[in-house]
């Protein structure tokens, strides 16, 4: 094809994007569904992984719940169960000409399960045997849901070598091993959906955390390199949505503070907000969704402004040292420990 007439292709093509992208504002798309299918979610023990496990629940989705802690695992895991009770007793009050006892009648029709295993997705061989006894005893993941992540809460000079190698490995290196791990089978049905959920602090940074901003930049950068190489295999059955929230209060990072003035204005999300704003996205197959909405104004005057006037900005919001009130409060709490155990 003529260079040139494919230039005006690719530029109507371009304006293109941006027309349906405007009309998902104005007119919500249907969302899809997950009834029946196995949903994998890592870091399912606790804040966004066991909200996430709640809404696929309520969905009708088969869950499986990865945490490196068990006790809080399970504990999600009875939260999804209560939820397929409800459902179904809704079901049986809907037909009340259907009878029967025993676990198996209590469940949705399409005996919906959850199925828990400790997994530690910092350690390569736990998440590929861990994969294996999932394909085995569960199926094949149709939607995979990287969120698992952890934060040291220390400054560069004061971090052990080892907690950023953890942060790196957990935050970004177990989204390489577990889709490894199950994308092979949706490349041969052309069917699935890879969640990552990262961060803002993966597309714009701050002082003071930098092995957390660094191992979400990876997630970021391995989701987006990923989906352009499902584009040039043509897989468009294969579905990815990058989630990037602001501070979500969830604890993780108690005790952060941007300036008082401007913190009425940008408060830590609501952790059932944020998960809601994800899911609506993720039954969408929205590519990308940042919250809130100004986020996506942060990321694109970093892109456009020279690096002095981004750090004039963030100096004016408090966002220089935003993480610095955090930090304190974990080395506080480190030295409590210490002092608590003799050390």
């Amino acid at each position: 094809m003529n260079i040139l007439l494919e230039f005006f292709v690719v530029t109507f093509r371009v304006l293109w994007a941006f027309v349906l992208a405007a009309a998902k504002w104005l007119v919500r798309p249907k969302e899809k569904s997950v009834a029946g299918q196995v949903c994998l979610i890592t870091g399912a023990g606790s804040g966004l992984g066991r909200l996430f496990a709640l809404e696929f629940a309520r969905r009708r989705a088969l869950l499986v719940l990865w945490d490196i802690n068990t006790q809080s695992n399970e504990e999600t895991a009875g939260m999804v169960r209560h939820i397929y009770r409800e459902m179904a007793e809704e079901v049986a009050a809907a037909s009340p000409g259907v009878a029967g006892d025993g676990e198996k009648d209590v469940l949705p029709h399409c005996n919906l399960q959850v199925y828990t295993y400790t997994c530690d997705v910092g350690k390569r061989e736990n998440v590929y045997l861990t994969a294996e006894r999932v394909r085995k005893e569960v199926g094949e993941v149709s939607v995979l849901v990287n969120n698992a992540g952890v934060v040291s809460g220390h400054h560069l000079l004061e971090c052990p070598d080892e907690l950023i190698e953890r942060t790196m490995m957990v935050n970004c290196h177990a989204h390489f091993w577990t889709t490894k791990a199950f994308l092979p089978k949706m490349l041969e049905m052309n069917h699935g959906h890879i969640v990552t959920v990262a961060s803002s602090l993966g597309l714009f940074s701050t002082a003071g955390v930098e092995d957390y901003c660094a191992s979400k930049f990876g997630a970021v950068g391995f989701h987006e390199s990923l989906s352009h190489e499902l584009k040039a295999a043509e897989k468009d059955g294969i579905k990815t949505t990058l989630v990037c929230p602001y501070l979500v209060d969830t604890g993780m990072f108690r005790g952060c503070r941007i300036r008082k003035e401007i913190e009425p204005f940008l408060p830590p999300l609501k952790p059932e907000y944020c998960v809601k704003q994800a899911m609506r996205a993720i039954l969408t197959d929205q590519p990308m969704i940042c919250t809130p909405r100004l986020m996506y104004m942060v990321t694109f005057m970093k892109s456009i402004l020279p690096f002095e006037a981004v750090v004039c900005m963030y100096r004016f919001l408090g966002a220089d040292k935003c993480m610095y009130p955090f930090i304190a409060q974990r080395k506080q709490a480190t030295n409590n420990n210490e002092a608590k155990n003799g050390i």
